[in-house]
């Protein structure tokens, strides 16, 4: 395989639309035979894999880290794409493990790849995916105003109450068991703290066949009922969370942070999500990995059904639809809700029924959504694809793809301000939009911003997570207005 080939062509090979795994083994493969490769059986008992390290945002122009493991020692590896090698042949050391690098064009596309590594020694092959985020300069700064003020470990969402003018956040720190996780009580205007609550002790879950024992000095079980989501009820008083870990939901009094009620685990699988409609006095929770949406009703706190959800997605690597965000629209009594496999379902809320399910162009590993009544566009952001999209709600048509950072987890909407905030959470950043897509503003907010929340008034509120105990610009509260 030829490694020579000039800087220019190098840079176009990545300026090309991303090649299938396919496509991009049949060129490795044809420039091997044309030097006269030896085909060695593979080694079946192969394991080795490969992944980007110590660069957690890949951008063009910069060097990236490749760790590889699992290798035999002793074994050559080399990585190419699209017939070109990448930086030096590794050798593996005596432990299987390698450290490998190269420098991506400075015009590489935005987008996601899949490498090819080729060992020797024995024969092995593997594709290494690759995602190159785009690279957004910070602005805006003398459009818009941002206090920080730092609240508590392990922030997950933020909900507003426009009846009180305060914001609950949610925290919770580490695995299951989880030791610390509390909700917390927020003066909108000071972000002091007001009040706060630990989250109640959790029962012990049941022993999973096959599953390891735990290490000798590991927490006790059970640990407490984790709250990760958080929406708010005006009309009870009350703020419902998700409690992921142990798959189920809870209820807590606003004025004294209470428990209402706790569900049994078991509930909601996973839930991620908990949006309140005061309108129809319904909660909405998203059991991400399963095809359906629970519906509870707010003023007496019980589950009322399950909305199953059917994907639109065919063919043989279809999967089911996996809520993730949820948005609301009470005036014409609509739920939106997307997927993480890149769909939005519609949900009539009068009547718990889905209008349609419809996919989204461009939108890869989707996590966030939002949406505009006047304009009638829903808002999606995608982790995998470090986007917002916009999409004609009607048609489901895509009508701007909108690259804000890297790992966009959430979206929110202003109707207000007219303002689109979107939660990078791989950069760092919240970038904001107008409702046509047009960047306004690229903000830095403090490490793993998670989750932004509004006040209806004009005012973002954001909350981030810390990247360890010495992190001093994570678990923080921010507050966003226009100047």
């Amino acid at each position: 395989m030829n490694n020579r080939r000039p800087a220019a062509n190098t840079s176009a090979v990545w300026a090309r639309p991303v090649q299938t795994a396919l496509a991009v083994a049949m060129a490795l493969g044809l420039a091997a035979c044309a030097s006269g490769p030896q085909f060695n059986a593979q080694d079946a008992a192969f394991k080795g894999r490969i992944s980007v390290t110590d660069t957690p945002v890949v951008l063009a122009g910069k060097p990236v880290q490749l760790a590889g493991r699992d290798f035999k020692p002793g074994q050559k590896v080399t990585v190419s794409y699209g017939g070109v090698v990448l930086g030096q042949t590794a050798t593996a050391d005596k432990d299987g493990n390698f450290r490998t690098q190269f420098v991506l064009p400075a015009d590489a596309d935005v987008g996601r790849y899949s490498l090819v590594a080729s060992a020797a020694e024995p024969a092995a092959s593997l594709l290494v995916p690759l995602k190159i985020s785009p690279d957004v300069p910070l602005s805006g700064q003398e459009r818009f105003n941002v206090q920080s003020q730092a609240l508590v470990p392990g922030l997950y969402q933020a909900g507003y109450s426009a009846k009180t003018d305060r914001v609950f956040v949610t925290s919770a720190v580490g695995r299951p068991p989880v030791t610390r996780s509390e909700l917390v009580k927020v003066n909108a205007q000071t972000l002091a703290i007001e009040q706060r609550v630990t989250a109640p002790v959790a029962p012990t879950p049941p022993a999973r066949p096959g599953a390891p024992a735990p290490a000798a000095n590991a927490p006790a079980l059970p640990g407490l009922y984790a709250v990760y989501g958080v929406g708010v009820d005006d009309a009870n008083g009350n703020v419902w969370v998700t409690n992921t870990r142990q798959d189920t939901v809870a209820v807590y009094r606003q004025s004294d942070l209470a428990i209402v009620k706790q569900f049994e685990p078991g509930v909601v699988p996973h839930a991620r999500d908990i949006l309140v409609d005061g309108v129809q006095g319904k909660a909405y929770a998203s059991p991400v990995g399963e095809p359906r949406i629970a519906v509870f009703n707010t003023k007496s706190p019980a589950l009322l059904k399950n909305i199953p959800i059917q994907t639109s997605l065919r063919g043989p690597q279809a999967k089911d639809f996996s809520p993730m965000s949820l948005a609301l629209d009470q005036a014409s009594s609509r739920l939106f809700v997307v997927s993480s496999g890149g769909e939005v379902a519609i949900v009539n809320t009068r009547t718990d029924t889905v209008e349609k399910v419809f996919p989204v162009e461009a939108a890869v590993s989707a996590s966030g959504i939002a949406y505009d009544a006047q304009t009638d566009r829903i808002f999606v952001a995608a982790q995998g694809s470090d986007n917002v999209v916009i999409v004609d709600a009607k048609t489901g048509k895509t009508l701007r793809d909108v690259k804000v950072g890297a790992g966009t987890l959430n979206v929110s909407f202003d109707p207000v301000r007219r303002l689109v905030y979107a939660a990078n959470r791989a950069s760092d950043t919240v970038t904001i939009l107008d409702a046509e897509g047009k960047i306004l503003g690229n903000l830095d907010v403090g490490s793993f911003p998670n989750h932004v929340a509004l006040d209806g008034k004009g005012t973002a509120f954001t909350v981030n997570k810390a990247r360890g105990s010495e992190d001093g610009e994570g678990d923080r509260i921010g507050r966003i207005t226009v100047r």
